[in-house]
């Protein structure tokens, strides 16, 4: 099973960091994303973020997490020639996780 499919993502963009946040679709798989989306998860994920570049939050009133990525826009959305500057597609990239162990 994918992330995507028990859940969906936002991003967001500040200068060079950018944030994910990860929300369940249904409360009853909050322990799910709780215990498999760590921060040393995400960072081998997108393979170019170095683990200490991701700081999780956990947001259980909302059945959501909240990854803060440092140095994830090349430069900042004024900076980078990238042509995502605003980082709107990691969510995507990060939802097409393979989550082991669920069915």
């Amino acid at each position: 099973m994918r992330l995507h499919d028990i859940a969906h993502g936002r991003t967001g963009d500040k200068g060079d960091i950018s944030n994910i946040s990860v929300i369940a679709y249904d409360p009853a798989n909050w322990d799910t994303l709780r215990d498999l989306l760590t921060s040393d998860r995400v960072a081998a994920h997108f393979g170019t973020f170095p683990a200490a570049n991701v700081t999780r939050y956990e947001l259980p009133q909302l059945h959501a997490l909240n990854f803060v990525i440092q140095g994830a826009l090349t430069g900042g959305v004024t900076r980078s020639l990238a042509l995502d500057a605003h980082g709107k597609c990691l969510a995507s990239v990060l939802l097409d996780m393979e989550l082991p162990g669920v069915a």
